[in-house]
């Protein structure tokens, strides 16, 4: 089923970052030691055709324009929002023209700008079920591995959630939600086209599959979260089988961005940003994030 939008409407464990915990009854966390290099400015890009990096140096967010309006995944950290805003009118666009406002998990650093966004644009959030109840009521949840050790997020005035495998249309995008927990237990990843000359490429936005956690989690054996060890195989099955022309992830450095950018200013060919010469990127990340996974069981088994 498709939904359509087309008003305005209602690599490593590097990616642990330990900040202040608000909520009541919340183990208290240290200082987020990241989050200025995190929030480090980066200036806007094009990916491929209507898809375009809006986000900080650090952590992304990503805009793809349509002709009814825009789509952004992620909203980075809070104090992100003036420059994701900023980057968006640098491009020729308004933050007013967007629609859609979709997120890979609920943590800070990837949901903690969404309800200022929101605000800003009248924009739909569309998150899965698990990612909604943390939005909208608790800010973080007991079932979610780094519990105690990162900040809730403010709490989103408006959202929607969706079903594994539904699509999402703004004009004539269409943005495919995939569920892949694991990282956390709503995780998702997005699909979509984008096309530049005649030439259409798969893209992907792989959620973290990082198995990161605040004291004391045990992946192997959590009564919070008791089904972490098969929610990460499913979702190292949807990236070792997805078409995965141009690999995106929450963390710029997970998926090469940098270098590939890099690589493309110099002119290298083919386009390092494209993933047609290596179509099996997406597969290598679920290959990388399975040997993190099983060296966290090691450590946690003694096996």
């Amino acid at each position: 089923m498709r939904r359509s939008f087309s008003n305005r409407g209602a690599w490593g464990l590097a990616f642990l970052s330990l900040v202040p915990g608000f909520l009541r009854g919340q183990p208290a966390a240290a200082p987020c030691d990241r989050c200025a290099v995190w929030n480090t400015p980066q200036a806007p890009f094009r990916v491929y055709g209507d898809t375009y990096y809006v986000g900080p140096h650090g952590v992304s967010c990503i805009l793809i324009a349509s002709d009814r309006g825009l789509v952004l995944i992620d909203g980075a950290l809070p104090e992100s929002v003036p420059q994701i805003v900023a980057n968006i009118r640098s491009l020729g666009f308004r933050i007013e023209d967007v629609k859609l406002i979709l997120n890979s998990h609920a943590h800070f650093d990837h949901a903690g700008g969404i309800a200022e966004l929101q605000r800003l644009s009248g924009a739909e959030v569309v998150v899965s079920q698990w990612s909604a109840g943390v939005m909208t009521k608790s800010g973080v949840s007991r079932g979610d591995p780094q519990f105690g050790s990162i900040r809730p997020i403010a709490r989103v005035a408006r959202v929607r959630t969706l079903r594994d495998g539904e699509s999402f249309g703004v004009g004539q995008l269409v943005l495919t939600a995939h569920s892949t927990p694991g990282h956390t237990p709503g995780g998702t990843s997005w699909t979509w086209q984008s096309c530049e000359r005649g030439r259409c490429l798969d893209m992907v936005y792989a959620d973290s599959l990082t198995p990161v956690s605040a004291s004391g989690f045990k992946f192997s054996e959590s009564r919070e979260y008791p089904g972490a060890l098969a929610d990460f195989e499913k979702s190292f099955g949807f990236l070792s089988a997805v078409r995965c022309d141009i690999l995106l992830t929450p963390h710029p450095e997970s998926s090469g961005l940098w270098d590939r950018l890099d690589g493309r200013r110099r002119g290298v060919v083919p386009d390092p940003m494209i993933g047609l010469s290596d179509p099996s990127q997406c597969r290598q990340l679920a290959d990388r994030s399975r040997e993190l996974l099983r060296k966290r069981i090691a450590t946690e088994t003694g096996r």
